[in-house]
């Protein structure tokens, strides 16, 4: 019993500790070398850019907007002549046309002519009086007169503002982002409006579009900060677009209006993605895959796009393959890089 004490089992101790050594040194160093010789053998995965074929299809240009009703403004009445006011005709309230007569001006007429010879050469020459001419200040268009600021023997001068008469007429505008813009280059003359919880869906008309003077533009919530992350081409304007609510749709001013606007529309023909086409209006730039996977860089022609696919009119075929996103395409410029807005801090 003292021999296995003092040999046998120290001897086994030592040959179980150097097992254990071993294994954890293969652990340590030979698994890890393994598993980088398997990963070297085995084949990596290999990416490719996503494609899109030129499919023939169908487009319709349908630009949806956010806006607002409002009140058309007054029209102003000036003056048309220099004297004192004679007969005021219309009053504050009262439905005017075009033409109606609001107020007369008598106009002082120089005389030309001489006066004819007293009677008696010592009495003295009475004193000839005074010649006028009236003239009829009128409503330039229908509507209500809104105020009317003139009383009779009161003085006018011409181009005085005198009164302002209230269409009476609603209209619906809204604001265009930059890429909105451009898909209405060639708007029509009405869009499709709809007032949520309102009447049913109408069609407003004489549609126009066009940018507001600076006098009258709604100030900038923003104080005029632009966000370097935001995409330029959903950034407003300041242009509008806007329409005439139709007589007889009972809508109120100040309520907000969904705006759709059909600029054009095609049948049967090319189509890509628009994240494929680098430009949007006129021309554009695609890259086209062959079957190698090798990429060429192809000019364009552009017609109606959708937001999601884009008319194309030259420079392709049915059925090529070009990227679905251009080379670049997604990347946001990085404010704080060097030559960004903030580079230098």
């Amino acid at each position: 019993m003292g021999v296995f004490r003092t040999i046998v089992f120290p001897a086994l101790r030592l040959v179980v500790w150097a097992a254990i050594a071993v294994a954890l040194l293969w652990l340590a160093f030979g698994r890890g070398a393994a598993a980088e010789r398997e990963a070297a053998a085995s084949p990596s995965a290999v990416l490719e850019p996503a494609t899109a074929p030129v499919v023939r299809g169908d487009v319709v240009n349908t630009v949806s907007l956010t806006g607002t009703i409002a009140a058309d403004p007054s029209a102003t009445v000036k003056s048309t002549a220099a004297g004192e006011v004679g007969r005021v005709r219309a009053e504050v309230g009262q439905a005017v046309q075009k033409g109606t007569a609001l107020f007369t001006v008598l106009v002082p007429v120089e005389e030309t002519a001489a006066a004819p010879a007293a009677a008696d050469p010592a009495a003295p020459a009475a004193p000839a009086a005074p010649r006028t001419r009236t003239v009829t200040v009128t409503a330039p268009g229908p509507g209500t007169l809104a105020t009317l600021d003139v009383l009779p023997q009161q003085q006018v001068t011409v181009g005085q503002e005198v009164a302002t008469v209230s269409p009476g007429t609603l209209s619906v505008s809204a604001p265009l982002t930059q890429e909105q813009q451009f898909r209405l280059l060639a708007p029509p003359t009405t869009a499709q409006v709809t007032v949520p919880g309102g009447p049913g869906t109408f069609e407003c008309t004489d549609l126009r579009t066009g940018t507001p003077e600076a006098a009258t533009a709604a100030p900038d919530p923003t104080g005029g900060y632009v966000d370097p992350y935001a995409d330029p081409a959903q950034s407003t304007t300041g242009a509008t677009v806007s329409c005439r609510v139709p007589d007889g749709v009972q809508v109120f001013s100040g309520l907000s209006a969904t705006v759709d606007v059909t600029a054009g529309s095609a049948t049967g023909v090319l189509l890509v993605p628009v994240t494929a086409v680098r430009g949007r209006v006129g021309t554009g730039t695609v890259w086209v895959t062959d079957e190698t996977g090798a990429q060429t860089e192809t000019e364009v022609t552009l017609g109606l796009t959708d937001g999601t696919n884009v008319e194309v009119t030259g420079g392709l075929e049915e059925g090529a393959q070009v990227l679905q996103f251009t080379p670049g395409g997604d990347q946001v410029a990085d404010p704080y890089a060097a030559g960004g807005m903030y580079g230098g801090y």
